[in-house]
């Protein structure tokens, strides 16, 4: 189910690592739906290039602000920005952002001490600042008492979706710090599923799999590359293919106009959790 199947009212959609990758796919696809779409990412050139290049022709209905995951002020301020240029109302967040790589830079593993900077890294990036970003987006999404009390029959209202990991279920070596953290979004979203119920709004996870994305950044745009170039890694997939970032924007799609699911992890990823490791 579409979005614009489950309401036809633009929504105020504010996106984290929303300037390459599946953050650039989730803002496109937002867009191209006809929702107002506000772009938050530490990576300046990235950001001016899908803002005003990638995805030019929308420019009447996003806007954006470089903002470091890692400062909870510099989060509560974009998120202010983010509100003003919406008229003071948010609808949905997305926290896609965080360190995307999974294992410990320098081939290194868990029994080094100098893993624990990076352990902090990832703790900050990827679990707290979810919090963070959710934390200051809800005074502009939550409804009051009575609001909530009338909203039964209502589409679907204001939601936040956290984007986890499959690995959360399932670690390859030297993952305890990105896995730990996408396991840490599982429960933070059904505490906050629970929580956040009294203001009228849902919370969902997302937990993508392996999803090609090399070509939905700046350099992917200038030179050409295409989702179809994939990689070697069909073969792990029940599903016969490799990911792509329309999958997780699918889903998200589905999640924001179901008003009746909140505490609730998708996997999406090609069938991999359920397929055995060929010898």
């Amino acid at each position: 189910m579409a979005l614009s199947d489950a309401s036809a009212v633009s929504k105020a959609v504010l996106i984290s690592g929303a300037a390459k990758g599946i953050g650039r796919c989730l803002s496109r696809t937002f867009l191209e739906k006809g929702h107002r779409v506000f772009l938050l990412d530490v990576d300046e050139a990235e950001l001016t290039h899908t803002t005003t290049v990638h995805l030019r022709e929308h420019s009447d209905r996003l806007s954006s602000g470089v903002c470091n995951l890692r400062n909870a002020s510099e989060i509560r301020s974009t998120v202010a920005q983010a509100a003003a240029f919406f008229g003071g109302k948010i609808d949905v967040v997305i926290n896609n952002g965080g360190i995307a790589h999974p294992y410990w830079k320098d081939d290194v593993s868990m029994d080094d001490p100098a893993t624990l900077d990076q352990w902090a890294a990832y703790m900050e990036t990827n679990l707290t600042a979810p919090f963070v970003v959710s934390q200051a987006a809800i005074p502009y999404m939550k409804r009051s008492a009575d609001a909530v009390a009338t909203s039964a029959h209502e589409a679907a209202g204001p939601c936040i979706l956290h984007i986890g990991s499959f690995r959360a279920h399932q670690s390859d070596p030297n993952q305890e710090g990105y896995a730990s953290t996408k396991a840490g979004l599982l429960g933070l979203t059904q505490a906050m599923a629970i929580s956040a119920a009294q203001w009228g709004i849902r919370v969902n996870l997302i937990a993508p799999g392996r999803i090609h994305v090399e070509h939905e950044c700046k350099m992917g745009d200038e030179q050409g590359k295409e989702w179809g170039s994939v990689g070697d890694d069909v073969a792990q997939h029940a599903t016969n293919r490799a990911g792509r970032p329309e999958d997780i924007a699918d889903a998200a799609l589905y999640l924001v106009g179901a008003g009746f699911i909140t505490g609730l992890d998708i996997t999406i990823d090609g069938g991999a959790l359920k397929q055995k490791n060929k010898a």
